[in-house]
């Protein structure tokens, strides 16, 4: 009986590479031409493929990053090269992610010592994906996070009191990266928390009629800080070194920006380290902790939650949102020389 062999390229056989074979009679029959065996992970597939983990996971990243969401993007590539190394370099698809291997990797990653919130932090970003394609239908919902840990434990200290600031600006640091750390640990607070990727891009044209006017990488909203003299002193002691931007973080316009004010990140937090043990304090120091002590301080001041949040560029829940679209900058600004005068003395 002669046979006529189609190839079809049905997303219903793509999965298992298949071939139907259309009898003459009528009759079909469906073979596996042998060459497709994902789960050994010797057939290369395209990355494109989005019933795939890592694809899907670097389409994301892709994304993220085209819409100036970096940090969210390194979140998720920092997630998915460990979860690659877990894999040995070979893809999933996420019909084939259940309870078993999410616990495997689990296991994995405690073995490796890994803090259990930084297990946490992998498993919700895996969670999040998986649970995006089942939004799209490129898998049944299996649950396979159902059993490892997922939640937020109790985190070290990450905020300092107003004494604390105190000490840091009234300190000589011991070299003059100790000192560069110092001011832009200041100048964070200084300025209600800012990040350091915003401070790390922000130019001389972004002071406007005594305001500091920015807008924030992570979420793209538009913060207004008035400008203080002690933010100036910062910036004038390092005015020789800065080129186009405001402060020394980026030296040099050449498409590498982010490769150097990530580098001077690094820099700068390790000296912080060596500040807060230099001060023998009971937190260790880092940029973010700037951030988190103006909140801290703001609050034991009590300046309102409300005010706080919109300070920060901190998203709300909505029943906040609402309240904010009525409160002016001149609270914010009072809240931040509230702050200031305090730490003045």
């Amino acid at each position: 009986m002669t046979s006529i062999i189609i190839k079809l390229s049905l997303e219903s056989l793509m999965a298992g590479n298949k071939e139907i074979v259309i009898n003459l009679d009528g009759s079909q029959t469906v073979t596996d031409n042998g060459d497709n065996n994902h789960d050994s992970g010797d057939k290369k597939h395209d990355d494109g493929d989005r019933k795939w983990l890592f694809g899907f996971m670097e389409d994301i990243i892709r994304r993220l990053e085209e819409t100036g969401r970096e940090r969210t993007a390194e979140t998720y590539r920092a997630t998915l090269s460990s979860f690659r190394q877990f894999r040995k370099g070979k893809d999933i698809t996420f019909s084939a992610m259940d309870g078993d291997m999410t616990e495997s990797y689990e296991r994995y990653l405690m073995e490796k010592n890994i803090a259990l919130n930084t297990i946490s932090f992998y498993m919700r970003i895996l969670r999040a994906v998986y649970n995006r394609a089942v939004r799209k239908h490129l898998t049944a919902d299996r649950q396979p996070f159902a059993t490892v840990y997922t939640s937020i434990g109790r985190t070290v200290k990450r905020a300092v009191t107003i004494d604390v600031i105190r000490r840091i600006r009234d300190m000589e640091p011991r070299s003059k990266t100790g000192e560069l750390a110092r001011d832009m640990f200041l100048f964070s607070f200084y300025t209600r928390g800012m990040s350091f990727v915003d401070m790390a891009y922000l130019k001389p044209s972004d002071i406007r009629d005594g305001t500091l006017v920015y807008r924030r990488k992570k979420t793209g909203r538009r913060i207004y800080v008035k400008w203080e003299d002690n933010m100036q002193r910062i910036v004038d002691r390092y005015a020789a070194e800065s080129s186009v931007y405001l402060l020394p973080l980026i030296k040099k316009d050449n498409g590498k920006e982010r490769n150097q004010y990530r580098h001077k990140q690094n820099v700068i937090n390790r000296e912080l380290k060596a500040i807060s043990e230099e001060l023998r304090l009971d937190c260790r120091l880092s940029m973010y902790v700037a951030r988190h002590s103006w909140a801290s301080i703001a609050r034991t001041l009590n300046v309102p939650v409300e005010t706080i949040c919109r300070g920060m560029g901190h998203d709300s829940e909505r029943t906040t949102q609402i309240y904010l679209k009525t409160l002016n900058t001149d609270a914010i600004d009072q809240a931040n020389m509230m702050i200031i005068n305090a730490l003045e003395g």
